[in-house]
């Protein structure tokens, strides 16, 4: 019974001294009282490595590559130009020139409106612009023989320019009731039909340019000083699947929004095939920074505790424990400010019967695909 007895204390002391070899030795715990004097006792043997034997391990060593910090938001695509077709003046549609969804040119005309009566009065402006004109001619030429007083012949040419005057105005008011684009672009849904009565701002159509699109969205404020003109713009939607749409931030607001704390980004996107369509909603990344020559490791080789994190870097084949400095993480890996070197083989399978400088056997070296 006795000899059961120091058998089971010798157990208990033996256990307690190989829970401090691994546990509090790493952490700078101090020796359990029970252990004073012992220090000459053999070792618990290493386990998972036979008797004091090294710790096989799996690594996978630190590699070089890009890290691109993102800016998450949607937003929603605008045409570069955009306009609603309306009449400037009250007339009858005599013709509609466009289809609907048709591209058209700058100064392409779109809708007639009757102009009977106005082209009546330009007819009539225009004789009477004539008769003075003729009237002044005769003036000049009995001028020099003083036929004609000088005041009558200032009097024929200004009523010859107000002749001219009356031609013009007449001229502008046919112009009106010629319905013309503005720009080269895409003709919408036609709103009005031939013998429609159209009063001024009368919508007829509208008229957009998609050969180049803007998507307009907002980040946080946070990212004010990181997002700049010219930053690469990458959009999606759900309505294109996996296509990725390219473009770069043309605008940043010099406003922030008091009530979002955001502030609005304006993105420019080549759309030559007109994919991309006014009111279309897109999720969008704005590439804060790259960097071509990040450190990475396997996310399985973080031994992280409290709000730091470790690795176990092979070193004269043994596991030391080093700090390091976590930045972007990505897919698998994690990016490392500080810590590591290119190169170094870090512990990826094992790290739970690891504690800092055992001796390990490396059984497998794990590779990961360069980004």
């Amino acid at each position: 019974m006795r000899t059961t007895s120091q058998l089971a204390v010798l157990a208990l002391i033996g256990g307690l001294g190989a829970a401090w070899h691994m546990y509090g030795e790493q952490y700078g715990l101090p020796r359990p009282l029970a252990l004073v004097g012992l220090e000459a006792a053999p070792a618990p043997a290493a386990r998972g490595g036979g008797a004091g034997g090294p710790i096989g391990v799996a690594v996978s060593p630190v590699r070089v590559g890009t890290v691109i910090d993102r800016a998450e938001a949607v937003g929603t695509v605008r045409a570069r130009d955009s306009v609603s077709i309306t009449a400037k003046v009250t007339g009858m549609v005599t013709a509609i020139r466009f289809q609907e969804g048709q591209r058209v040119r700058e100064g392409d005309q779109l809708v007639d409106l009757d102009a009977g009566a106005v082209r009546a009065e330009l007819d009539q402006a225009r004789a009477l612009s004539d008769d003075a004109r003729s009237q002044v001619v005769r003036a000049r030429q009995l001028q020099p023989g003083q036929s004609i007083a000088a005041q009558r012949l200032e009097t024929l040419e200004a009523v010859a320019r107000q002749a001219e005057g009356r031609v013009r105005q007449a001229q502008a008011r046919l112009e009106e009731l010629r319905v013309a684009a503005p720009f080269s672009g895409r003709v919408g849904l036609r709103q009005v039909s031939v013998g429609a009565l159209v009063q001024p701002g009368t919508l007829v159509t509208t008229l957009d340019d998609i050969s180049r699109v803007r998507v307009e969205f907002s980040v946080p404020e946070v990212f004010l000083a990181r997002v700049q003109a010219g930053a690469t713009v990458v959009a999606r939607s759900s309505a294109f699947g996996d296509r990725r749409f390219t473009g770069t931030v043309a605008v940043v607001d010099t406003r922030i929004d008091t009530s979002t704390r955001t502030i609005r980004v304006i993105s420019e996107f080549d759309n030559a095939d007109e994919a991309l369509k006014p009111g279309l909603f897109m999720t969008v990344e704005v590439v804060l920074s790259r960097r071509d020559d990040a450190l990475l490791v396997a996310e399985e080789a973080l031994d992280p505790l409290g709000d730091r994190n470790f690795v176990y870097v092979i070193r004269d084949n043994r596991a030391r424990r080093v700090e390091i400095r976590v930045g972007q993480r990505l897919q698998g890996e994690v990016e490392v400010l500080s810590g590591v070197q290119h190169g170094d083989n870090v512990v990826v399978r094992g790290i739970q019967r690891l504690r800092n400088d055992a001796p390990v056997r490396v059984t497998e070296t794990l590779t990961r695909p360069t980004s």
